[in-house]
This record gives C-alpha cells, sequence and structure tokens, in this order.
C-alpha cells in the first residue's frame, strides 16, 4: 500500500487531490473528533501546493437525480429531510477551522464533470467540497463508469475516511482503478492502532464490548477469542447471552440468534457477563455498580484495551452510570494500549484525557468489520493500486 508521507513534496505542487473523508455526520457542529481528523491530510496537501477536492457522503438519501452522469435519465423524487443530506453545511465548519476558504460544489440539478472540473482549474480557490455523493446511485453502486468521472478531475486520489472504507462505494473502491491512489495520515494511523492490538498485544488483553447487538460484534469476538483474556460484556447484548442461558430478560431488547458454540463454552471464563443490571419498566437498560466494580477490577490489570459499544442507554442519565464508570476504569489505566471506537462510544465519552496510549478511531462499523480480521475493500483497493 502507498502512504501519502511517502510522496515527494514535489509531487504534490499544482496537482489536484481527490480526497475521499468521512462527512458522515448527522449534526455538522457536535462532533468535532471527527472534522478535526481530516485536518491534517487537508492542511499538508495544501500546504504543498495542491488543490484539494473532498469526496463525502452523509446519510442514505432516498433520491434520484434528473441527470446521470452516467447518461442514463431518471425521475426526481423529493424528499423533505433533502437539506439534513447535504454536505453545504460543512464548507463553512471546515473553513473556519482551516482558515481558508472552502468552495461548496453543488451538483443536484445536474452532475457534468467537465463543468466541475473547470470550476476548480481556473479558480483561485483551493478547497473545494463536492455535494453528498450518495445523492447519485451510482455511488453505492459502486460504478465504475461514475468512478471514472469522479476521477476525471484530480491527478491524484487519497483515501482518508476509515469509517467507509469496509463499503464498495465508487468514491471508495472503484475510483482507485483511474488514479495513483495513497492512504492518508488519518488511514494509516487507524491501520497502525488496530493492527497494535491484532499483532502485538500485551497481555493481559482485555476486550469491553456493549451497544444493541451482538451480530455486529461476533466476528470480532471469534478472532481474538485465542488472544484475549477477558471478554466484558455490556448494552443490550448482554441480554442476549442471559437470553440463550434461559434468564428472564423481561421486555429488554435481545437477539434471537444462534451464537457458536465455542463463544458460549467461553462464558464465565473468558467472556463476562453483568452480576447486576439496572432495570426499568422491566427492560435492562444499564450495567449494574457490582459490574462495574468487577470490570474496574479487571480493566486496571490490563496491558491492552479494546472497548466498542456503551454499557447502558447513555443517552439517558439516569442509564449512564455504567459507562461513566467504565470510561472512567479505562482512562485511569495509564499503562495499556487503548483503542476506543464506535459512534456510540465516543459520543458517551468526556474526552478530557491526554493518555498517549489512547487511540480513538473513527470507525464504527469499519473498526468491527478489520478486528475481526475482514479485508476492508477500500483498504484492499489501495494495497491493489
Amino acid at each position: 500500500m502507498k502512504y501519502l508521507r511517502q510522496l515527494k513534496l514535489s509531487q504534490l505542487k499544482n496537482k489536484t487531490c481527490l480526497l475521499r473523508v468521512d462527512l458522515n455526520i448527522e449534526s455538522p457542529g457536535k462532533d468535532a473528533f471527527r472534522l478535526q481528523a481530516i485536518l491534517p491530510t487537508i492542511k499538508f496537501l495544501i500546504k504543498n501546493g495542491a488543490k484539494v477536492v473532498i469526496l463525502s457522503h452523509r446519510g442514505r438519501p432516498k433520491i434520484n437525480l434528473k441527470s446521470s452522469p452516467c447518461g442514463r435519465s431518471r425521475e426526481a423524487r423529493q424528499i423533505s429531510s433533502l437539506k439534513n443530506f447535504s454536505l453545504k453545511p460543512f464548507a463553512g465548519i471546515l473553513s473556519q477551522l482551516l482558515g481558508k476558504p472552502v468552495r461548496f460544489i453543488d451538483f443536484r440539478n445536474e452532475f457534468r464533470a467537465s463543468k466541475i472540473h473547470k470550476i476548480i482549474t481556473i479558480t483561485r480557490d483551493s478547497i473545494f467540497l463536492l455535494e453528498n455523493l450518495r445523492f447519485l446511485p451510482e455511488e453505492e453502486k459502486n460504478d465504475s463508469r461514475f468512478a471514472k468521472f469522479l476521477a476525471s478531475l484530480g491527478d491524484i486520489y487519497i483515501n482518508d475516511a476509515f469509517a467507509v472504507s469496509h463499503r464498495e462505494n465508487a468514491s471508495v473502491e472503484a475510483i482507485t482503478k483511474f488514479l495513483p491512489s495513497y492512504a492518508g495520515f488519518l488511514l494509516e494511523k487507524e491501520i497502525e492502532n488496530l493492527d497494535a492490538v491484532i499483532k502485538k498485544s500485551k497481555k493481559p488483553l482485555v476486550v469491553i464490548l456493549g451497544g444493541a447487538k451482538v451480530s455486529d460484534k461476533i466476528g470480532l469476538i471469534n478472532n481474538f477469542l485465542k488472544s484475549a483474556d477477558y471478554f466484558l460484556i455490556g448494552g443490550a447484548m448482554a441480554n442476549t447471552f442471559f437470553a440463550l442461558q434461559g434468564l428472564p430478560v423481561g421486555d429488554s431488547f435481545y437477539e434471537k440468534t444462534r451464537i457458536d458454540e465455542k463463544i458460549t463454552r467461553e462464558i464465565t471464563r473468558k467472556i463476562i457477563l453483568p452480576i447486576d443490571t439496572v432495570l426499568y419498566k422491566r427492560k435492562i437498560l444499564d450495567i449494574g455498580p457490582e459490574t462495574a466494580k468487577k470490570y474496574n477490577e479487571i480493566i486496571q490489570k490490563a496491558e491492552t484495551i479494546i472497548w466498542n459499544g456503551p454499557m447502558g442507554m447513555f443517552e439517558d442519565k439516569k442509564f449512564a452510570k455504567g459507562t461513566e464508570v467504565i470510561a472512567a476504569a479505562v482512562f485511569k489505566n495509564k499503562k495499556a494500549k487503548i483503542v476506543i471506537g464506535g459512534g456510540e462510544t465516543i459520543a458517551s465519552l468526556k474526552l478530557t484525557t491526554k493518555n498517549r496510549n489512547l487511540f480513538l478511531s473513527t470507525g464504527g462499523g469499519a473498526m468491527l468489520e478489520y478486528l475481526a480480521g475482514e479485508k476492508l475493500p477500500g483498504i484492499e483497493a489501495l494495497k491493489n493500486n
């Protein structure tokens, strides 16, 4: 795989770089973590004389444009919340963060690569932001012709969107067939830190898993079943383990799914379930204080920690205590290599720690798939470029 840091600075001067980032943020002004994460690559490119064309998506808009870049006419379907999917608000936010103007290019009425290329070429602006690529159905179809249209806008392609690298999208996978392609600084950090806990983890290795679904994390559990010392389970996924054991879960959410016997055999030995819970209206909504205490003791002895998923319904303060105690325990451990990921997990934390051994991943599903040992299309495409 080729990395941006390996490029000679002379190779960037007067070039147009297509930069894929993750702006899939519901509230543009409220996710400083992900926005700050993409700035180093943008600043580096601008500093070394390149123009930057930012490519991204936001949400899953159900719309077809009247004009398709691949020549197939479509009937436009209007949706009332279209503005909630636009990337336009990010132009102003990024402009403030970078201290430079960011020109927004809206192609909703018509996508014409030649027209967009002309704007990029003849204007003095050095940073451009294209509208939500998912307004075009070819993006999620990984359409090769559309990827070629996108590639015609620049000279170099850089993937700095780890969070969407598990998707076969045109701006993530197919585009690498048409341009010299590199991993940006953020993507490189993600790979480096996740590889560290997969291949070089120190023992004891503790994996903390919460959130709603066991099915999302089965791959990770399987991949770490031999190397991990403990899996500390919380959130609604604990309910699924309870139900499999025939324990009552009331009206709590759980998955009616089969779990491999080699995993269930590890319950009580490696897979640790809550010993008490917080109940409300027949629903389990958080781990209890005795569980938090037990988990804390295990976390303090860890040399490597992986955490994905909150311990309860943290959005309601009444059920956030378990997640808060676990976060405090993780941050207190200054000796362990720590990797934390997942949008809900990051959102639940008060990120005041200055622990140098802590890495916050920008990926949720991508992080889980990578730690499960799966090949991510966006990363594999860079390897094959």
